[in-house]
């Protein structure tokens, strides 16, 4: 219903924002729904295949040219850890673990589940994080269009109609294998980051021409949409007040850390300021690549910046949690 009423009223994103905002509202209602499962998980290899399709040899050619403000990533990272682990741990006052994951800008599910497991609080996690998502989803937009004068309408992909059928089965068993393997060898984001190796691997080779056809992508929109709703079932007005309005003053720094090296890169000249915000944009994985897929933006520069800020919280978030846990 989400989607189609925002299809019907020409809003922006119908597949995206359309789902997210009718969870939303009815998770605030009260209503007791879950997500679905690992359909979600498998939508998320649609845009691994997405951005490994777009890796050709003309891409791969200028990763050289990235390391500059690739490196200016674990400063991002360390800073947003400075302010952010003080902030919620002294103002917030949650406990230094749930404080410390809840600052990180990892992967929703990946700081939900690292932060449990060493102690935190899953239930604030998870509010955070969504927040944090939320936001990103609806205030990126507008800033796209208004600051960086870039148009929502991009063509996602082409129709499944227009596509040859082998490679469209070619992408759904990069996908699977990509997915499957990933995990079996462990592989942190396997469901998007298995798909993506597969089939850059495929496109590098010459195999794979063509991104997923746009009506996989809307699927993916359409999941990923449903599952930032869904986290906030159960959310109580205590919770609303305290976690969420949390969540919302941490989105402030990071909007200013955000624009502050979105703004350093373009000074260093290393690529438009539009890529530049969305690289640092502290995001999921898979909504800021629907984001670049949607304005068109170079999905080489802003996917290797995401990957590695959540390889460096990913691999540093055990050891700084223990050394959060002692200094405090």
């Amino acid at each position: 219903m989400g989607a189609l009423g925002f299809w019907k009223f020409g809003l922006p994103l119908p597949f995206l924002f359309g789902p997210m905002a009718a969870c939303l509202l009815a998770a605030l209602c009260g209503a007791q729904f879950a997500g679905f499962g690992q359909v979600t998980v498998a939508a998320r290899t649609i845009l691994g295949v997405a951005v490994g399709t777009s890796i050709t040899p003309e891409v791969a050619g200028q990763l050289p040219s990235m390391m500059g403000s690739l490196a200016l990533m674990p400063l991002y990272i360390l800073l947003i850890a400075v302010v952010g682990v003080p902030f919620f741990h002294k103002i917030c006052k949650f406990d230094p673990i749930t404080s410390y994951y809840a600052a990180m800008p990892g992967g929703l599910q990946d700081m939900i589940l690292f932060g449990e497991e060493a102690g935190g609080n899953a239930r604030v996690l998870s509010l955070i994080h969504a927040t944090r998502v939320l936001v990103i989803l609806l205030v990126a937009p507008i800033m796209l269009v208004w600051v960086y004068d870039v148009s929502l309408s991009n063509p996602i992909g082409e129709p499944a109609s227009q596509l040859p059928l082998h490679e469209m089965f070619i992408m759904a068993g990069a996908a699977l294998l990509g997915w499957k393997g990933g995990e079996r060898l462990g592989l942190f984001g396997a469901s998007i980051l298995g798909p993506m190796i597969v089939s850059a691997a495929l496109t590098m080779g010459g195999v794979l021409h063509s991104r997923p056809p746009q009506e996989a992508i809307w699927t993916a929109q359409f999941f990923i949409g449903v599952v930032i709703g869904v986290h906030y079932v159960g959310v109580t007005l205590r919770e609303l007040r305290s976690v969420v309005l949390s969540g919302l003053a941490f989105m402030v720094v990071l909007a200013i850390l955000t624009v502050s090296f979105a703004k350093a890169v373009t000074f260093l000249d290393v690529a438009p300021e539009m890529e530049a915000f969305l690289a640092f944009a502290p995001g999921g994985q898979a909504e800021m690549t629907l984001l670049a897929i949607v304005v068109g933006a170079d999905l080489g520069f802003v996917i290797a910046h995401h990957l590695s800020r959540i390889v460096l919280v990913i691999l540093g978030a055990p050891v700084a949690a223990r050394f959060v846990r002692r200094v405090t």
